[in-house]
This record gives structure tokens, sequence and C-alpha cells, in this order.
């Protein structure tokens, strides 16, 4: 991967410092903060600007508004965010115009100002360069740290830093890439891959590139029954993408020919339907009748990916075992989580669900790495280039 400059590669003392930062928290109905994880992962960005006497300017989107919208207001996050830090943090009601201009003119050397929600504007998301252009003006170097929106061709991670240089890494950007290049560009093997999740097309990308790239993959979830199906066996009502049977059956015949050694589950727990109230029963792959469908990896199957994981020096995990977000169908994305977290290894977990598995598995603090960004991690494991470090400055 192309080697960008980083925020120490630069003298930001004094200087107008405007940062992307990924602030899309989860919020309740009130208007609190549910998670402030993406605030903390920003901390070391912000912390280090305001030790070497930069004037922060952070900007972030928060939801998916349709224009002003008060209860997608970035103002919880400025009260959270200057308790996290120990000052205050200045708000402003907008993101671009008259009055953001005369509050960034009076911002000291070390103090920060937090802007509302970009989103507001339509500009954010059609990549509108007046928009980008108008954001660009506030600053006089920009630090990308939104690795969560990486991989959106977005006004703020993607045109600003077109027109206002130097463009540079924040260390949470920095510190997502190390980690995926540990995992995927020079890993110590035996690099294991575990990927789960509902659907094979959603992941297509992801286990071709992947294929190229590991010693082991094992695939579970509910597109296990795809690869199952297209082996020859029923797999009863259990979701299964009929049209991706045949691509399925390649990808097992490109494992072999890369010499990748491909799991599936052995054994499923399985239901009538996905409730906390249906019957349920473990049964071996082969034996899931008609009207039942699979919803959690079995107890051997378990016994299984532990056995895989064993003498793994890698593991890049991606997507849930089951419907973990149901009691009867959570334990093995748990004992998932579980495992991984005790492994030696070298642990690196992303996307959306995944990060959420672990949070309730309570395993986050003992997993080497669990990425901010659910679809900018997802392109990475496909073997994409970011939009975001297209346009930073080379090193």
């Amino acid at each position: 991967m192309v080697r960008k400059k980083s925020l120490r590669d630069v003298d930001v003392k004094g200087k107008r410092v405007l940062v992307r930062v990924d602030f899309n928290v989860p919020m309740d109905d009130q208007g609190n903060i549910v998670d402030d994880t993406r605030i903390r992962a920003s901390l070391p960005t912000i912390e280090y600007l305001m030790d070497a006497r930069a004037k922060i300017i952070l900007m972030s989107h928060l939801g998916r508004p349709k224009g002003m919208d008060p209860k997608l207001s970035l103002l919880p996050v400025a009260k959270r965010l200057s308790r996290l830090i120990g000052t205050q943090v200045k708000f402003v009601n907008d993101c671009v115009g008259k009055e953001v201009r005369e509050e960034v003119e009076k911002l000291k050397e070390g103090e920060v100002l937090l802007l509302e929600n970009l989103r507001f504007h339509e500009g954010e998301t059609n990549g509108d360069e007046t928009f980008a252009k108008d954001l660009a003006s506030l600053g006089e170097v920009f630090v990308s740290d939104a690795f969560g929106t990486c991989h959106r061709k977005h006004a703020s991670v993607y045109l600003v830093p077109k027109f206002l240089k130097p463009a540079v890494m924040g260390f949470l950007l920095e510190k997502e890439i190390n980690y995926f290049e540990r995992a995927m560009i020079n890993p110590q093997r035996p690099v294991v891959a575990i990927l789960g999740g509902a659907k094979v097309s959603t992941k297509l990308g992801i286990i071709k590139n992947l294929l190229k790239r590991v010693d082991k993959m094992f695939i579970g979830g509910a597109m296990a029954f795809t690869f199952i199906k297209a082996m020859g066996y029923s797999v009863g009502s259990s979701l299964v993408e009929d049209d991706l049977i045949p691509v399925a059956t390649d990808i097992l015949e490109v494992a072999k020919k890369l010499e990748v050694k491909l799991y599936l589950p052995v054994d499923f727990v399985i239901g009538q339907e996905i409730s906390d109230n249906t019957p349920t029963k473990v049964v071996p792959w082969q034996e899931i009748p008609e009207g039942w469908k699979g919803l959690d990896i079995g107890p051997v199957s378990v016994s299984l990916l532990k056995e895989i994981i064993s003498d793994a020096q890698t593991i890049v995990w991606n997507g849930p075992m089951g419907v973990f977000e149901l009691d009867r169908f959570k334990s093995g994305t748990f004992e998932t989580a579980k495992m991984i977290a005790q492994s030696p290894a070298l642990t690196i977990a992303g996307g959306g669900d995944t990060d959420h598995a672990i949070h309730l598995a309570g395993v986050d603090n003992a997993i080497d790495f669990v990425s901010t960004g659910g679809g900018a991690f997802l392109e990475l494991l496909e073997g994409k280039v970011l939009p975001c470090l297209e346009v930073l400055d080379d090193n």
C-alpha cells in the first residue's frame, strides 16, 4: 500500500487544523449517547493537536438526516468530548457560513471547535465542490481520521483534501491501516479467516480476495447454507442464495487449487422461525428437516473452529455465526468471540455486526484490534483502495 503522510509529518503549531473525525455514534430517543467508542477512538489525534498548540476544528456526520434535524445534532457529542478531554469543546450550529468562519477566527491555540452535522447539507453526500471548498477554507492543514467513512467519496473525506494541503492521516486512520497491513500484506502465518453473516452476495469479493491471502477459511452464518447446497445436500428451509450456487461451487474449487483449507460448520442449532419462542434442536448439517432453518452454528462446529485456530498466528474475523441478537442463537457467535480473544495470535475483527457482537460478548478489550469502520473494513478485505487514502499526501 502507498505510504501516506501522517500527522507527525507536519508542523501544526498555531495553525488551523481541520480534522474529519467519525462521531457517528448510536443515540437513544432522548438524544443520549449510547456508546462513545468512536469518540474515544479519536482522542489520540485530538489530544496530540491540543498538546501541539494547534487550533482544532472537528467535523463529522451523524446518522442520515434529510436536511436540518435537531435529533441528529452533534451538540451532545461536543458535551461528551468536553468531559473526555477535560476542557470545553466549543460548538457552532452549522459547518459552513459566516457564523462558522467567525467562530474559527476566535479560536486560540489548543482550543477545540466542533462543527454541526455535515449531512445537514446535501452537498456532503453529493460530493459538492463548492461545499467542499467552503469547508477547506476553514483550515490550513487537513487531517483524515474518520476510517468509518473512508470508502465514500463524500465532500469532507474525498474533496476537501484536494483543496486543502497538507492533507495527512490522523492516528486512528494510521492505526487501522497498519493493523490491516500486518494481517493481510505481511502476515505471520498460518492466517485464518473466519467469515459469517447472512448472504454470500455481500461477502463474495471478500471471500475471493482472502482465498489468495489466507491458509485456512471458516465460513459460518447463513452463508454456509449456499455452500452446503452447492455440495448437493438439503438444508431444510435455511436461507440459500440459489443464484449463487454455481459461484459457491467455483469458490470450493478455487480453494482446492490454492490449497486453502476451507471449512464449513458440521452442526447447527435449528428453529422453525427467527424467534426466541421457536422450538430448537441441534442437528448435523446433513439432517436439517424441511420447515426448519439453521440459525446458529452448533457445539461441534465451535469445537472444530477452536481446532482450526489453535495454531494460527493471524486471525481475521468478519460476520456473526448466527442470529446472535436472540438469546437462543447467540452461543456460536459469542463462543467465537471468546476463542479469538483468548488466542495468542494477532487478532483483528471488523464490520458493524461483528463489532456489536464482540461488545455484547464482553471481549472487546481482549481482541488486538476491532476496526471502527464497517464498510471501509469490508472494502479493504475485498482488496479495494479506499478513496480517502487516494487523496492524502504521499510520504
